[in-house]
């Protein structure tokens, strides 16, 4: 880095990180709720595509209006490497390290496939000839679109700054919050229900930000595609427009105890800063 674009960083406020965030938060909720309300004016059925997903993008391009400078540096990694030398440096971003994230909707999936057949004795699975209105691929694609849409805010974007501030467990529990409350629908549903809600979302964005510490490239894609066979597993294995709270509280566990080998392998390594969060470290916020 030139020197003098260092004593520029160094000068700027500690508590810039703070305004990013809020203005990315407060953006955030507003453009999901507008997104919300044109929702029956465009005809797009919900099951297929929520618009408020995009809520967290507009945050993004918000964020990067007020502070052009520093929207490079949230999003170092998002997308796939240009050249072999970016993706030759990136000695802690495995396949298989990859494979096994894209597994753990897999496994959530299951996980409350058995937890309901425990609670309740059956499993509402809906078959997807019931949307038959909705061709599968058209479904899959939509969800995928609408994932990175939140994915871009979530992962790509609050994740690196709060990161910049914090260690990555914190940051993850921190954006894993955001991202429940955010929600808003699903809060109302009664306590058990918003308590079960908030569960799945911390431990997953725990078990995403673990797992994007070190990946230089491809995050949006590897985020986005988390989400949606999760969103998927919720769609066709579980009963997720149902406002009984079990279905929910055992998802909240199947996610919960998905995390738990993350968490515990988090804290026996001694993460030194990637590149990523070495661009976004308290002097460049």
């Amino acid at each position: 880095m030139v020197p003098d674009e260092e004593q520029d960083r160094r000068r700027e406020p500690r508590t810039r990180w703070a305004a990013q965030s809020g203005v990315f938060l407060a953006v955030a909720f507003v453009a999901a709720g507008v997104c919300g309300a044109l929702q029956p004016a465009t005809g797009i059925p919900p099951e297929v595509l929520q618009l408020t997903q995009f809520g967290p993008a507009v945050a993004v391009a918000a964020v990067a209006l007020l502070w052009p400078g520093r929207i490079r540096n949230r999003l170092a990694g998002t997308l796939p490497a240009r050249g072999r030398g970016q993706a030759g440096r990136e000695g802690r971003d495995p396949v298989l390290g990859r494979a096994a994230l894209l597994l753990i909707p897999v496994l959530i999936t299951a996980l409350c496939a058995g937890g309901g057949l425990l609670t309740t004795g059956s499993l509402p699975v809906t078959a997807p000839a019931a949307l038959v209105a909705h061709p599968v691929a058209l479904v899959v694609v939509a969800q995928l679109v609408g994932a990175c849409g939140e994915e871009i805010g979530w992962r790509c974007c609050l994740q690196p700054l709060l990161r910049s501030r914090f260690g990555p467990l914190a940051a993850s529990v921190l954006v894993g919050a955001a991202w429940g409350l955010w929600h808003v629908p699903a809060l109302s549903q009664g306590p058990a229900y918003a308590a079960g809600f908030l569960l799945a979302t911390v431990t997953m964005s725990v078990i995403l930000g673990l797992a994007l510490e070190h990946v230089r490239s491809n995050r949006l894609l590897l985020a986005g595609g988390f989400h949606t066979l999760v969103n998927l597993g919720m769609l066709f294995v579980t009963d997720e427009k149902s406002p009984a709270a079990a279905p929910m509280v055992v998802f909240g566990a199947a996610c919960l105890a998905a995390a738990v080998p993350w968490i515990v392998s988090a804290r026996r390594t001694v993460a030194s800063p990637d590149r990523i969060t070495a661009a976004t470290t308290p002097t460049a916020c």
